[in-house]
C-alpha cells in the first residue's frame, strides 16, 4: 500500500468530483478526472479555473499557486487513463449497484496496491465492497459540500478494510487540509447520523402545533445559538436531498423512534416545494415572499396596568436573572411567599411543560407563564402558556418583557419548550455515536462542529451547559410523554450522574 499519494483519480465530476479535485490539485497532488457523461471532465476542469481565477482576484490565492493546481489537473477521456494512480475517488450517483459495479471494474484498471475510496453519504462502504477481489484496500472517503470550505472528511474502514488504507487516507486528509475523522461503518456515519437530531425535532415541534417554522427557526437561531434554523438549513440543501437521507438512516435502524421522518417533509417533496432551488419549500423565495423571521407582536397593554410580577421557586436555575430582566422592564415584583391575586405569575420549566410545572409548584394555571432560562434571556425569550392561560396575563407578559428592546416568542404548551427538546436531542444523539464506538469523543465533537457548522461540538457544548440539565429535560419529556424517542442514552446518563464530561472515555475492559 502506497503511503504517499500523488496522482489521485477522480470518476464523477459533479460539485463534490470538482470539490476534491479543488483541495487536490492546490495541495500539489495531480489528479485525472474522468466522468461517463461526454465532456463532463473537461468542463469541471474549466469550472475549476475559473474558480481558481476569482480566488485570485479576491487576493485568497497567489497567481504561481493558480498555476500550479491546474497544471496539476488532467480531464481523462478513458477510464484506463487512471490505471497508475495511487488512489481513485468515485463521487457518481448515490445508488449501491452503481457503486459496487464502478468499483468493481477499477479493480481491472488501477495497480494492486492503489486504494479504491468512495465518497457515499449514506450507503455501506463494506456493501460497496463485499463484491470485490480484495476488498482490504476499499474504503469510505466522504467530503461535504462545498469541499474547500468544510474541511473535515471521514474515513470509513469497511469491515475488511486494511489498517494501511486506513492510515494512508488519514495521511491524506491532512495534507489536503482536512481534519480526517475515522469512523465505524454505521448508517449516516458522524455527521448525516447526528445531524438527524436537530431537524428531526423542528419538525415535531411543527407537528405538535407548539410553534410555526420561523418561531423555531428564531429560537433555535436567536437563543439557542445555531448559525441557521433547522428550516432554514432544510431550505438552503434542499428537501429532496435531506429527507430521502432521514428515511434511510430511519430505515437503517430498524425503524429507532429518534430517527422518525415527518410527514411535513414528505408532503413538501411531494409537492415539489424542495427549498431555495424550486422557489419554494418552508419559506417562499419569490419575489414577493416575506422575511423568514417572525412578526414581532406589539405592546397591547399600558405600562400603568401591568400587573406585578411573582416569579416562582426553581430547583433548576437561579431565578436572579429573571428578577433583574422584570425590574430592567420596569416591571414590579411580588416579593410574597404566594402570589397576590392578580400576579402574573412566571414560571421557568426544564423538561416540563407550563401545565404540569403550575401544578406541580401549586400556581393558578390561568396566571402561569412559562420562560425558557435554560436558552437565556439577554434578548430572545421564549414564553409558552398553559391551556388555561387568561388572554391578560399573555398579553401582559409579552408587554412586559419586551420592554427593554428585546425580542419574545409565545409558542404553545410544550414539554422542554423549543431549545432544551433540540439541545437535549443533539447532545444526547451524539452520546449515542460515541456508546456505540462509531468514532471517539473528540472526532464526533470535532467532525459534527466543523462538518454542521455548530459554535460547539455537541458533547463540548452539552458540557458547556450541564449534562446534568440535558439528562433532566429528557428525563423529564420521556416520563412526561411515554414516548421512547426521547429516553436518555447510557453515554449521557452515567457521565452526567457520575459528574464526569462528556468527551470522557472510560478504559477498556481487559479481555485476557
Amino acid at each position: 500500500m502506497n503511503s504517499r499519494i500523488d496522482t489521485i483519480g477522480i470518476v464523477g465530476t459533479g460539485v463534490m468530483g470538482a470539490g476534491i479535485a479543488q483541495i487536490a490539485a492546490a495541495a500539489g497532488i495531480k489528479v485525472r478526472l474522468f466522468d461517463a457523461r461526454e465532456g463532463a471532465a473537461q468542463a469541471a476542469c474549466d469550472g475549476l479555473r475559473a474558480t481558481f481565477d476569482k480566488l485570485v482576484a479576491k487576493g485568497k490565492m497567489k497567481p504561481d499557486a493558480a498555476q500550479a493546481a491546474m497544471a496539476c489537473l488532467s480531464p481523462e477521456a478513458d477510464i484506463a487513463a487512471l490505471k497508475d494512480c495511487g488512489l481513485v475517488i468515485e463521487a457518481i450517483v448515490e445508488r449501491l449497484d452503481a457503486k459496487q459495479q464502478l468499483i468493481a471494474q477499477l479493480e481491472d484498471v488501477v495497480s494492486a496496491d492503489a486504494i479504491l475510496a468512495t465518497n457515499t453519504s449514506s450507503l455501506s462502504v463494506t456493501a460497496i465492497a463485499v463484491e470485490c477481489r480484495h476488498p482490504k484496500r476499499v474504503a469510505g472517503f466522504h467530503f461535504f459540500n462545498p469541499v474547500p470550505l468544510m474541511r473535515v472528511v471521514e474515513i470509513i474502514p469497511g469491515i475488511a478494510t486494511s489498517e494501511a488504507t486506513t492510515q494512508a487516507l488519514s495521511d491524506l486528509a491532512k495534507v489536503l487540509g482536512h481534519r480526517g475523522v475515522v469512523v465505524k461503518d454505521t448508517p449516516g456515519f458522524i455527521i448525516n447520523h447526528a445531524g438527524r437530531a436537530y431537524g428531526t425535532e423542528a419538525l415535531r415541534i411543527v407537528e405538535e402545533g407548539v410553534a410555526s417554522f420561523a418561531q423555531v427557526d428564531a429560537i433555535l437561531r436567536d437563543a439557542a445559538g445555531f448559525r441557521m434554523g433547522p428550516f432554514e438549513l432544510f431550505d438552503l440543501t434542499g428537501l429532496d436531498v435531506s429527507h430521502p437521507a432521514t428515511r434511510a438512516i430511519f430505515e437503517q435502524f430498524y425503524g429507532d423512534p429518534r430517527y422518525k421522518p415527518s410527514y411535513i417533509a414528505e408532503q413538501r417533496v411531494v409537492a415539489r416545494e424542495l427549498g431555495r432551488k424550486t422557489g419554494r419549500g418552508f419559506y417562499d423565495y419569490g419575489a414577493a415572499a416575506a422575511s423568514a423571521a417572525p412578526v414581532q407582536a406589539a405592546a397591547v397593554i399600558n405600562a400603568a396596568e401591568l400587573p406585578p410580577v411573582w416569579i416562582a421557586p426553581s430547583a433548576d436555575f437561579d431565578t436572579a436573572d429573571l428578577a433583574a430582566l422584570v425590574g430592567a422592564c420596569g416591571g414590579a415584583l411580588d416579593h410574597g411567599d404566594s402570589p397576590q391575586t392578580g400576579s402574573l405569575i412566571l414560571i421557568a420549566p426544564l423538561g416540563e411543560d407550563a401545565t404540569s410545572a403550575a401544578l406541580r409548584l401549586g400556581c393558578d394555571p390561568t396566571r402561569s407563564v412559562g420562560i425558557d432560562l435554560f436558552a437565556g434571556v439577554r434578548s430572545h425569550r421564549t414564553l409558552m402558556g398553559t391551556p388555561a392561560l387568561d388572554a391578560h396575563f399573555a398579553d401582559a407578559a409579552r408587554t412586559l418583557l419586551t420592554r427593554d428592546g428585546g425580542k419574545v416568542t409565545f409558542i404553545g404548551d410544550s414539554t422542554g419548550f423549543v431549545a432544551q427538546r433540540v439541545l437535549a436531542m443533539v447532545v444526547n444523539l451524539a452520546g449515542e455515536i460515541a456508546q456505540q464506538r462509531i468514532a471517539s469523543p473528540q472526532d464526533i465533537d470535532d467532525a459534527v462542529r466543523i462538518g454542521l457548522g455548530y459554535p460547539k461540538g455537541p458533547l463540548s457544548w452539552g458540557d458547556s451547559l450541564g449534562a446534568d440539565k440535558m439528562l433532566s429535560i429528557l428525563t423529564r419529556i420521556h416520563a412526561l410523554t411515554g414516548d421512547p424517542r426521547y429516553r436518555p442514552g447510557p453515554w449521557l446518563r452515567r457521565r452526567a450522574t457520575l459528574g464526569l464530561s462528556l468527551l470522557h472515555e472510560e478504559q477498556p475492559a481487559s479481555r485476557h
